[in-house]
């Protein structure tokens, strides 16, 4: 399927007022968290950026599936987490402080490991017959200025007119997730002859993708022993990822729309195990004190 407008215009257009209303919410203090509190950072970070791809890679060659939806659900696990995912933590009673270093962190460091992981990807699961490609150089561009400068323009917004950027943020969200429903919506509808010969092995990567990444992380904090609210917070960082950006990648520079199937489909499920974690998360605030700033254990 050819690009559409809304997967080449307004898609990216959504990505970036996403992004622009998590760049209203952050200052420069979140991204000096890394020398202050390195434990934590760096666990949230290994469990990102490393064991989130493995599961994805390992969930792709064990379950069937085809080299398309292959590509797509390995795609979402490349990306960084979303702004659903601060939110998602503080509602869960989680370090909202941490959540947002690493969203931050992690999207800075994904503009330049996602063209080459995805590239690898590509070859790996559609081999010779692949005629598509990422150009590394003007993807990183390209998911620059639909990501990273969005939030720089944010942040810039947030120190000089902070009255203004408290309302922007608000407008920003509404506006970015009414648009980024639509195109989901779209993509599944225009997709739908095609969504039942795909529903299950995209359900089932989808699925395993979700809740083991977000188990992985929650043991490996809590075996690390960072406090129950870190632990909240890495298991929601690492299990909601920027199904946006998925989409954006699939769709917008791959052109492919049965690439685009994990991500639309990640994008809706991710809500009901974040909805789990909320009212694990809160359970926990009952009957067990949770700090929640980094403290000594970071």
């Amino acid at each position: 399927m050819q690009a559409s407008l809304f997967t080449a215009v307004i898609l990216p257009i959504a990505l970036a007022i996403i992004m622009l209303g998590m760049g209203l919410s952050l200052v420069p203090a979140d991204f000096q968290r890394i020398r202050k509190y390195p434990k934590a950072v760096s666990i949230g970070l290994l469990s990102q950026l490393f064991f989130l791809p493995a599961i994805g890679f390992v969930i792709a060659k064990v379950v069937p599936m085809q080299p398309a939806i292959a590509v797509g659900l390995i795609i979402v696990a490349l990306c960084p987490g979303g702004p659903s995912s601060n939110v998602i933590t503080y509602l869960a009673k989680g370090d909202v402080a941490l959540s947002v270093t690493l969203t931050a962190l992690s999207s800075v460091i994904t503009v330049f490991t996602i063209p080459v992981l995805a590239n690898l990807t590509l070859q790996h699961f559609m081999g010779q017959t692949a005629v598509i490609a990422l150009p590394i150089g003007s993807t990183i561009v390209q998911i620059f200025l639909i990501t990273l400068l969005p939030v720089g323009l944010g942040m810039v917004l947030r120190q000089m007119f902070p009255e203004l950027a408290r309302r922007l943020e608000k407008v920003t969200s509404r506006i970015g997730i009414a648009l980024l429903a639509t195109i989901i919506l779209l993509l599944l509808v225009g997709g739908w002859n095609r969504l039942p010969g795909f529903i299950l092995q995209v359900g089932v990567g989808v699925v395993l993708l979700n809740t083991l990444s977000m188990l992985v992380g929650f043991y490996t904090s809590k075996l690390l022993n960072l406090n129950p609210s870190q632990q909240i917070c890495i298991a929601i960082e690492v299990g909601l990822q920027n199904g946006t950006l998925a989409l954006a990648i699939t769709t917008g520079l791959l052109n492919n729309s049965d690439m685009a199937v994990p991500a639309a489909v990640y994008s809706l499920f991710m809500y009901v195990t974040g909805f789990m974690a909320i009212g694990y998360g809160r359970k926990l605030a009952a009957t067990k004190p949770i700090e929640k700033a980094l403290e000594s254990k970071v």
